[in-house]
């Protein structure tokens, strides 16, 4: 806009000069997908000068002015057009539907059949029962925050508004101000007169809840305060608070919200998801949400977080939820978590289904729940995608996720130097995870470990519950609900940041940083049993399969019967290797720095070794313990001539006594034969054998 050679009225000294003004303003754009998958926009926008003034009108006719005159004192009359007068000369705020109005502060005056509003500059504004449409009256709910009466006024009433309050919405708000003398005289001397009127007037004062309110009157009352607010400091504090921003840009918070969504990412949004980012009143609620679908309870953890000790509580205790689909992390694979596995995982259960009946096949789905046990070092946000984005578009109907939980153990989730394992913060973000679940230190609440590490996860994930489950036990009925929860993944805030923290997420396309530092992964398939000693009592005499885990920070071994249960489908990739009878039994070694031929070599130390051939046998390799059973055994053999025994010694012809025998000689190198032939038929024997080592290779 534009107005040249403005006149100099005052000083007639010719023109004053020339005024441009232009709007500046902020538009947020965010693309939105459809059902039919068209792609659309959504958009919002901000003018930054909003609060340059639009309009600024003055009494300037002499009629005008006498008009405004005369309805100033209708106030002092007993009776006038407008009734009689119940209470007012307060100040109030008048504004329009139109959000580029700013608001009009003046007196307003209540009378029995209308109101009065005066402006210091415009003079009078007068509205009759005879111009009203309706009248609307709204206070949040509390004596603390503004109320807004919202006039309905017929076009009879345009002629004799104010030229910039004609807009389209045909409606006024007069703002009341908490504690103001307007705000407590309405409630005391109009509120009930007017209420009793009703039927004579034709008009009906309804007293509103929010969701009353048209999209126009709720954007006007949160504007109103906002003043409120930004009026309540002094005016020393206005300029450090940023409340008092809105009051003078309105829509400037509604225009935040959609900002924080469009500035993340550029990708498309489904419709329905669209409220729940905005923070609509009309968001759809995750119960809403899942309907009938297959519920998928996550449950993730650093190796040694007892994650698979909860999945099998889990299912343990709780058999009422119905029929349980557990799906673990196999322990031979070398990708932390395979999507493609999983999807398979899926989809043979949905596979399952359709051989039964149709009322079958509905009545065991409501009653299934599948529950992903997920221990090592894979992101949670790469689990959560491959849901979204399997291949088939029935098995992505019909499941939905429940809610994410992951374990903790204070005392093994952090190397040395209190450095933490890859991916441990990436396993408990907002938006995903609902529950921490700490699975040791549960009885030494004040333990420093437990203390540090919860307060790093509660500034990681501030909306997280935290539940003590010692080993994986929850003892809680609360806590289980939590853990089993059907919704929590799918509430509006936690969908809307999981939109703001993983953009693309939706379909896929948020990528997943790489493990770092990098943690080696080296599976080691063996057949023969371990002789360590912990290993012996444990496994090699028992009849069943042992799972065993060991934590090397903590010292903690842990040897538990593997209980036969659901497992995932087979991966191609590993059906060779999982046929071969050589390889029965595997080991899962997790660290930094890892060599595989170094912990080959470890592992053939635990296992039973090659016997060794044994080596002859000489007079000096006799100890002399062996000497002396030699004796005992042949002590009591035939002497020579000249010699006899006396019961303790042997004594010859010339008196001379001996402690050994006097064919000691003999029997020694008679022994040495003998031990030698028994070693070269052991040696001989042992040549003839095969001997393996625990990965079946020939020693």
């Amino acid at each position: 806009m534009t107005i040249y050679d403005i006149p100099d009225l005052q000083g007639g000294r010719g023109n004053l000069g020339s005024i441009v003004f232009s709007e500046s303003f902020l538009k947020s754009e965010i693309l939105v997908r459809d059902k039919d998958g068209a792609l659309t926009s959504d958009s919002n926008y901000i003018i930054l000068t909003a609060a340059v003034p639009r309009f600024i009108s003055w009494l300037v006719e002499e009629n005008e002015v006498k008009l405004s005159e005369k309805a100033l004192n209708t106030v002092k009359e007993q009776e006038s057009f407008l009734g009689s007068f119940l209470s007012g000369g307060d100040g109030a705020y008048m504004c329009s539907s139109s959000q580029h109005i700013t608001p009009e502060e003046g007196k307003l005056y209540f009378f029995s059949d209308g109101v009065l509003f005066i402006h210091p500059n415009h003079g009078s504004v007068t509205i009759s029962r005879s111009h009203m449409g309706s009248a609307k009256f709204y206070d949040g709910d509390s004596s603390s925050t503004t109320a807004v009466l919202f006039i309905d006024y017929k076009s009879s009433l345009l002629p004799h508004l104010p030229l910039h309050f004609n807009t389209s919405g045909n409606f006024l708000a007069f703002a009341l101000f908490p504690k103001s003398k307007s705000y407590r005289g309405f409630y005391s001397q109009v509120l009930k007169t007017w209420q009793g009127q009703t039927e004579r007037s034709g008009v009906t004062l309804q007293l509103a809840q929010e969701h009353q309110l048209s999209e126009e009157q709720r954007k006007i009352y949160l504007n109103m305060q906002n003043l409120y607010e930004t009026v309540s400091y002094s005016s020393t504090e206005r300029w450090g608070h940023r409340k008092t921003i809105p009051a003078n840009l309105p829509g400037l918070e509604s225009f935040f919200q959609h900002l924080a969504v469009s500035s993340v990412s550029r990708e498309p949004v489904p419709r329905i998801h669209l409220p729940a980012l905005l923070q609509h009143a009309d968001t759809i609620t995750g119960s809403q949400v899942q309907s009938d679908k297959v519920t998928i309870n996550i449950i993730t953890g650093l190796p040694g977080s007892h994650c698979n000790d909860l999945c099998d509580f889990l299912v343990s205790f709780q058999k009422e939820y119905g029929r349980w689909m557990v799906y673990r992390q196999p322990t031979d694979g070398t990708e932390e978590f395979s999507k493609a596995q999983f999807q398979r995982f899926l989809s043979s259960i949905l596979e399952a289904q359709r051989n039964r009946s149709a009322r079958q096949a509905v009545y065991s789905r409501r009653k299934m729940r599948v529950l992903a046990a997920l221990e090592g070092y894979a992101d949670v946000i790469d689990v959560v995608q491959a849901v979204q984005t399997h291949t088939d578009p029935f098995v992505k109907s019909s499941f939905v996720i429940g809610a994410v939980s992951m374990c903790v153990d204070p005392l093994s989730c952090s190397m040395e130097h209190r450095f933490y394992f890859p991916k441990f913060l990436e396993q408990c973000p907002q938006g995903i995870v609902s529950n921490i679940i700490f699975t040791s230190l549960t009885s030494e609440q004040r333990h420093p470990s437990l203390g540090l590490v919860q307060k790093l996860l509660r500034t990681v994930n501030p909306g997280a519950a935290f539940i003590l489950a010692e080993k994986g036990v929850i003892t809680r009925n609360e806590d289980m609900e939590l853990v089993l929860s059907e919704s929590s993944f799918c509430s509006p805030q936690m969908l809307r940041t999981r939109y703001l923290m993983y953009p693309g997420w939706y379909d896929g396309k948020f990528l997943a940083g790489p493990i770092s530092p990098k943690v080696d992964r080296i599976c080691l398939w063996f057949s023969r049993p371990l002789e360590k000693a912990r290993f012996m009592t444990n496994c090699k005499n028992s009849e069943q399969m042992v799972e065993v885990c060991h934590n090397t920070v903590t010292n903690s071994l842990s040897l538990i019967p593997l209980v036969e249960g659901p497992t995932p489908p087979p991966d191609p990739r590993h059906e060779l290797r999982e046929t071969s009878i050589h390889q029965q039994c595997v080991l899962v070694f997790t660290g930094c720095s890892l060599k595989e031929d170094d912990l080959k070599d470890w592992l053939r130390q635990c296992a039973k070794q090659k016997p060794q051939k044994k080596t002859s046998r000489t007079r000096r390799s006799l100890s002399l313990q062996e000497i002396r059973n030699i004796h005992a055994k042949r002590h009591l053999d035939p002497l020579p001539e000249g010699y006899f025994y006396n019961g303790t010694q042997f004594v010859n012809f010339l008196g001379e006594k001996m402690d050994y025998h006097p064919l000691m000689d003999q029997f020694i190198y008679d022994y040495v034969i003998e031990a030698n032939k028994e070693i070269e038929k052991y040696n001989r024997e042992l040549e003839q054998q095969e001997y393996y080592d625990v990965f079946g290779q020939k020693l």
